[in-house]
């Protein structure tokens, strides 16, 4: 196949649907989590007093107070996305620390289907918590005028998602590269440190901002 998609060059084709450089990255990136996942659940259940188990825990209650800061109650569905979102990203930009990899995360196509997935969380959970007539009464609060301004910062957050996360990620790895390109590869060292720093503080907010996202559409009615 020779086109390209969101600029970069479909590599071959399953049917109909184009697969690319991306896609088999994050697919490869999705089975490590799956298979380490796996293994930790293994683990935990062979040594429940182990220090797997422990740091399991932590993480979970971690997240678990995060959630109900921001939403005021439990919410383990929201703990779940949360937490996949942050591993996912997370292990995506850790990915391109080896090379000749470069990471979902700098493709505009992986950054936008992440956002998406928060945009479109935001309303299935307000409908679950507060059916659809009360989701809809909220984009009319305090004024039914200001309705179209609630749908404008709808898009433009979530567009801002995908915008800061991708280029966050693109201009760390181009850095990187050209420094690579130019001294070799022991100079950029401490950059490359820095810009794995940055992936797991981009994957973090990310989780973070999801997580303030949808807590926000389930307490909308609360005084």
């Amino acid at each position: 196949m020779d086109f390209a998609i969101f600029e970069e060059r479909v590599v071959f084709g399953v049917g109909s649907m184009p697969v690319t450089v991306t896609m088999i990255t994050s697919s490869v990136v999705s089975a490590v989590l799956v298979i380490a996942a796996l293994a930790l659940r293994a683990g935990v259940r062979r040594a429940p007093d182990g220090t797997p188990a422990s740091l399991a825990m932590l993480a979970v209650e971690a997240l678990d107070r995060l959630v109900q800061q921001t939403t005021g109650r439990p919410e383990p569905g929201l703990v779940t996305l949360a937490g996949s979102l942050f591993l996912f990203i997370a292990a995506c930009n850790m990915s391109g620390q080896l090379p000749g990899v470069r990471p979902p995360t700098a493709s505009l196509a992986t950054t936008s289907a992440l956002a998406a997935i928060v945009f479109f969380a935001v309303p299935v959970a307000g409908i679950r918590a507060r059916g659809l007539r009360g989701y809809l009464r909220g984009y009319l609060r305090p004024n039914p005028l200001l309705a179209p301004l609630h749908l404008i910062s709808e898009f433009s957050r979530t567009l801002a998602l995908s915008v800061r996360l991708f280029g966050n990620m693109m201009s760390g790895q181009l850095i990187v590269a050209l420094l690579v390109a130019l001294t070799g590869f022991l100079v950029p060292v401490p950059l490359m440190a820095l810009d794995l720093l940055i992936g797991l503080l981009q994957a973090y907010i990310f989780a973070i901002l999801a997580t303030v996202y949808v807590g926000a559409a389930l307490r909308a009615n609360e005084p």
